[in-house]
């Protein structure tokens, strides 16, 4: 071989040695697939493809800054990192802008959500709590998560949004299970939920989240008004069909019947244009991200670095079957977007350096990098 060309190849081998194929491959993959779909969903529109693709650019470049750093370095910045992410909460209740509360920061290029970081620095923190912990966590332990926790998702509700606290409580909850609490107090959790929703549906809940659960429960209720979303989401998935009527051609995207056809509802528009194969692809590619996640949290050398691991690899399955179970009426509509396929920035950059987190666990388990 070409004495250039060998010295060539090695500095990329050393560049990317923290990069795990086996993720990265189906990542890319979701990633293309996304951008194929948003054009055809935009209207066949290069600025929304661009600045989608240059989020994901930038997102690429964090998991590969994040691939280099350390599980003990990753440990030790943890609480600062949590920290420094609950200040956007607090300040996005003050200046911030949404159709239905304060969610995002106009930062006048584009527009910044501060509880999509929570989604990151969250799983690390409660890594951080446990990792040097008697597990499975004793009480104290466990009330200390809840206090790690409560804070973040208490701002988001103030918000309002709901879908977001619920995610987050997920992954918290994920972190539990993999750090092997029993699965009494899973059981006490989802009764005290089952005893508080009441309270909530009178004192707290607006009326568009309860429009949202009725919708759910009685979707034939209103279809014209509150039960548009998701009857027309239905429409578009059971019409593509096997093969799907073909990309830019789904009627009920390009016709304005669905609605957030970018955003949350973009894989009802995959199904119509693609088909049960473009479904059954979208979803291959999820599974492999995840087990490559949890296989990755089997084989760490510590508590925190497989429970980073982990906790990233079943959230991405929660935020999946959330959106896949709203589009199909299956849940209630709460505004989740499906991961690295719907149009957003900020979820986007975020679940990349989260697997970027992944993927350092997975280096450093192996080799040690200076």
């Amino acid at each position: 071989m070409n004495p250039l060309l060998l010295l060539v190849a090695r500095h990329v081998q050393r560049f990317l040695r923290t990069i795990d194929l086996a993720l990265l491959v189906p990542l890319v993959g979701l990633m293309i697939f996304g951008l194929v779909t948003l054009f055809s969903a935009g209207d066949h529109s290069t600025r929304m493809v661009i600045s989608q693709g240059s989020r994901f650019v930038i997102g690429l470049g964090l998991m590969w800054i994040f691939s280099r750093m350390t599980p003990p370095f990753l440990r030790s910045i943890a609480p600062y990192l949590y920290v420094l992410t609950l200040l956007p909460l607090v300040a996005v209740l003050l200046i911030g802008q949404g159709r239905h509360g304060n969610l995002w920061i106009n930062l006048g290029v584009f527009y910044f959500q501060p509880s999509e970081l929570i989604k990151l620095s969250l799983p690390l923190m409660l890594a951080w709590c446990l990792h040097d912990a008697v597990l499975p966590p004793r009480l104290r332990t466990v009330l200390t998560a809840g206090v790690v926790v409560g804070l973040p998702v208490g701002l988001i509700l103030l918000q309002p949004d709901f879908g977001t606290a619920m995610l987050i409580t997920a992954s918290a909850v994920f972190t539990l299970f993999l750090a092997g609490l029993p699965w009494w107090w899973f059981g006490a959790a989802v009764g005290g939920v089952a005893v508080s929703a009441p309270i909530a549906w009178m004192f707290f809940l607006r009326s568009y989240q309860k429009d949202r659960i009725l919708n759910f429960l009685h979707p034939e209720m209103d279809k014209l008004g509150s039960g548009w979303n998701i009857t027309q989401s239905k429409i578009a998935i059971g019409s593509g069909g096997w093969t799907g009527k073909g990309w830019g051609q789904g009627s009920q995207s390009h016709l304005d019947y669905l609605p957030e056809h970018t955003t949350d509802f973009l894989f009802s528009v995959l199904s119509e244009e693609f088909g049960w194969i473009g479904v059954a692809l979208a979803f291959t590619l999820y599974l492999l991200v995840i087990a490559r996640c949890l296989w990755i949290a089997v084989e760490a050398r510590d508590t925190f670095s497989r429970l980073l691991a982990g906790t990233f690899g079943l959230s991405m399955f929660v935020y999946v079957m959330v959106n896949g179970g709203m589009i199909a009426g299956m849940l209630p509509v709460v505004g989740v977007p499906m991961p690295l396929l719907s149009y957003g920035g900020t979820s986007a950059v975020v679940l990349l350096t989260g697997m970027g987190m992944v993927m350092s666990v997975h280096a450093h388990s192996q080799t040690r990098i200076r």
